[in-house]
């Protein structure tokens, strides 16, 4: 984690941050954060359907974010060089044809598609397409802060690659009780739940409101390909050998995801009171980590997390049933994209990780 203080980092002028794609929900989300922020300053932004329009007419931002013209994806690549960091909000095949072209031109990137999240024989059968460029999959650093702690890597790293909604959530309910001795890692279950806004904003009969609205389904049950960035962000925070059963479900809500993880209570693990032990797990894992709440159980909601970049955990335990479950809530479009990129690219920085987060304040109810 960094620790360095606003008084401490001698900003002369905040570093030029663009961003590819940002009439896409996260994109969105991202220029709401970068207009604000103390140490960056959105001055490029790219958007083929809101090309010729300022961002101000487009999205509720204020200041000189708002005179900033949308370019084209045309237009705006050529203008690459003219920022410190672009964030790509684009889909994953889109981001592998264009990020070689940012760090091309001397640009450091964040990249928030799935586009550099796996090894390269797994994008055939996870993404339906071989990767154009291996090479910089070797290169891109995955960062999940609270889980990769790799600071050092991101103040040098040209390529970050930020982690998925849904691994987020996943790896965040199951690692601090697996790691704790908890949770058994052979054999985890994972239901989650999202928003809508977790398809994006590209219109579909499927996403429609008369299709969605009143409704509860899984998709792309035991294909989705999210489920091996879960077992390698949980190999990254030490945990290898994970079988994990990743099922996800769409709510008929806007935003917001719950994560649910099952799994077996290791033998004589807690003792008596396992719950007891698996809310202190929870808690030492949140320590220095500044965007976990602990709470029960029942607790972990979404209204708490929606319109933050907050992660709230909670965990039971059974000894006589030998389960335990945890739970996970995040903001899909924050602490699942916007919010974690720029909590990455603090870092990239050297700047604070909390850094233009925490006046996210959400609302309940």
């Amino acid at each position: 984690m960094v620790t360095a203080t606003t008084s401490s980092l001698n900003i002369v002028s905040p570093k030029r941050a663009g961003i590819v794609g940002v009439s896409g929900y996260s994109g969105m989300e991202l220029a709401r954060i970068l207009a604000s922020h103390p140490f960056f300053g959105l001055s490029l932004v790219t958007s083929d359907k809101w090309t010729g329009k300022r961002l101000g007419d487009c999205l509720a931002v204020a200041g000189p974010a708002a005179e900033l013209p949308c370019h084209s994806h045309a237009q705006g690549l050529s203008r690459l060089n003219e920022v410190d960091v672009v964030f790509f909000c684009t889909p994953a095949e889109v981001s592998v044809d264009l990020v070689p072209k940012a760090l091309a031109g001397g640009t450091r990137v964040v990249d928030l598609s799935g586009g550099f999240r796996l090894a390269a024989e797994q994008f055939p059968p996870w993404y339906g397409f071989a990767h154009p460029a291996p090479g910089l999959l070797a290169e891109a650093v995955y960062s999940m802060p609270e889980v990769t702690r790799n600071a050092d890597k991101l103040r040098t790293a040209r390529l970050v690659s930020n982690p998925g909604c849904y691994p987020t959530a996943s790896v965040l309910a199951v690692l601090p009780l697996v790691r704790a001795g908890f949770m058994d890692a052979e054999s985890v279950f994972i239901d989650a739940k999202s928003g809508t806004t977790g398809a994006g904003r590209k219109a579909s009969e499927e996403m429609s409101f008369s299709e969605v609205a009143d409704d509860l389904r899984a998709y792309r049950v035991l294909r989705h390909q999210h489920t091996p960035e879960i077992e390698r962000a949980l190999a990254l925070g030490g945990i290898t050998h994970t079988r994990v059963t990743f099922i996800p479900h769409l709510l008929p809500v806007r935003r917001g995801i719950l994560a649910t993880a099952y799994g077996r209570l290791r033998h004589g693990a807690g003792g008596n009171d396992p719950t007891a032990g698996v809310r202190k797990a929870l808690e030492d894992f949140a320590e220095e980590r500044p965007f976990i709440r602990v709470v029960s159980s029942e607790e972990v909601r979404l209204q708490a997390v929606v319109g933050t970049n907050r992660v709230f955990l909670g965990a039971s335990a059974d000894v006589k049933l030998g389960v335990v479950v945890s739970f996970a809530a995040i903001d899909n479009l924050i602490k699942g994209a916007a919010g974690q990129a720029v909590q990455n690219a603090n870092m990239m920085f050297g700047y604070p990780e909390t850094a233009g987060l925490l006046g996210l304040a959400g609302s309940m109810p």
